[in-house]
């Protein structure tokens, strides 16, 4: 299977070299490792070329996942304690847009498709979350999703990432870090609802990244060392605009953890979102919506059928999308918080068709401290 890891691609560019230019303000706080971001309001125009920006490959596992029937039979039993959430929040709603350069290669004009599956057997349906010109993403609950554009080197990439308060960006670790080599990447400018080159809530650039220090320092319980993780997950503060953060504009997601939202069996449904580069170019943000699995062997990770690729890593795996309806005779089951963030994508394979991803869990040894760190840094933001 032609894969390429994370660190393999950064050393075929000779950029892990240069990667670590902020690394003098970096800091470990407890289980986490901390950047503050300096010369926070020059970064939108600290090397961002939003034009030609690369997505980040999706760090490929190389070896097969277990199947849904094998994990069935091997589900993880629940070791980090509890399942607990936090709630998210709509926003105000009202937009600041900024038209940014458009990306150089021509959208794609696919049509809704039905729910299809690859080699791997796993079902999933993949469209367009703007169905039909209607700009359903600069509504809640899909604009706190956006695109994150960043610096390895002096090359621009770009990721998905979602915001889980006010002024905080959940998004993956591989986006922020260069896993095991105690670097972090630079210049991190997030777009919620991004299409098209439409900015329609603005630009935010980050004032500070945080990283599991397991992570960071490469002894994470990796399946596959660097690519399926435990705690491929990594939070960004954002600078405020005006005494205002993104998430007052466009919202924020809950987010829970320790197998919030999943069942006994260690099933749930998963809704991703994304800018995958080879769906419409990476203009427009796709919908995924497929039954995930906990793989065991696979340090707990949740898989997933999905047709997204490159560009879609640290987009939100959410549980329960959408606004809730008004009940009248029957009761929300178990697990019901509207909207709340479970993962986010952190693998995939570069064989386009097996179609499967996968997400580290978010647990209370992860997210939790991740949050609780850079809330108590910048509780404004939160």
């Amino acid at each position: 299977m032609n894969r390429m890891t994370k660190n393999a691609f950064l050393v075929l560019l000779g950029l892990t070299a240069s990667i670590c230019a902020n690394a003098q303000q970096i800091s470990a706080l407890g289980p986490v490792t901390h950047l503050v971001v300096p010369d926070q309001s020059g970064q939108a125009a600290g090397g961002i070329d939003f034009e030609n920006a690369k997505p980040v490959p999706l760090p490929d596992p190389g070896i097969a996942p277990p199947t849904q029937t094998e994990s069935l039979l091997n589900a993880p039993a629940r070791s980090q304690g509890a399942a607990g959430s936090a709630a998210g929040g709509s926003g105000n709603g009202r937009q600041k847009p900024v038209q940014l350069p458009k990306p150089r290669s021509a959208a794609s004009q696919d049509q809704v498709a039905p729910q299809e599956f690859g080699s791997s057997g796993q079902p999933f349906t993949t469209n367009r979350v703007d169905a039909a010109g209607d700009n359903t993403q600069f509504y809640y609950a899909f604009r706190p999703t956006g695109k994150l554009f960043f610096n390895i080197g002096s090359a621009t990439y770009v990721c998905s990432a979602s915001l889980i308060k006010p002024g905080v960006v959940v998004t993956a670790a591989h986006c922020v870090a260069n896993f095991g080599q105690q670097q972090f990447y630079a210049h991190w400018v997030f777009v919620p609802a991004y299409s098209n080159g439409a900015a329609p809530y603005g630009t935010w650039t980050a004032a500070s990244a945080t990283v599991m220090t397991s992570y960071f320092n490469g002894t994470d319980s990796c399946a596959v060392r660097g690519v399926v993780c435990q705690d491929d997950v990594a939070v960004l503060t954002l600078s405020p605009q005006t005494g205002a953060y993104a998430g007052n504009y466009a919202g924020w997601y809950g987010y829970g953890w320790n197998g919030y939202g999943f069942n006994g069996s260690a099933q749930t449904l998963i809704d991703q979102l994304g800018y995958p580069v080879a769906l419409d170019n990476g203009t427009l943000m796709q919908r995924n919506d497929s039954q995930g699995f906990v793989g065991a062997s696979f340090s707990n990770n949740t898989i997933i059928g999905s047709l997204m690729t490159g560009g879609s890593s640290g987009g939100p795996w959410l549980v329960n999308l959408g606004m809730p309806p008004t009940l009248s005779g029957t009761s929300f089951g178990n697990a019901a918080g509207r909207n709340t963030v479970v993962g986010v994508t952190s693998w995939g394979y570069t064989d386009t068709g097996v179609k499967q991803q996968g997400a580290s869990p978010f647990t209370s040894g992860n997210i939790v401290p991740l949050v609780s760190v850079v809330c108590t840094s910048t509780p404004g933001a939160c």
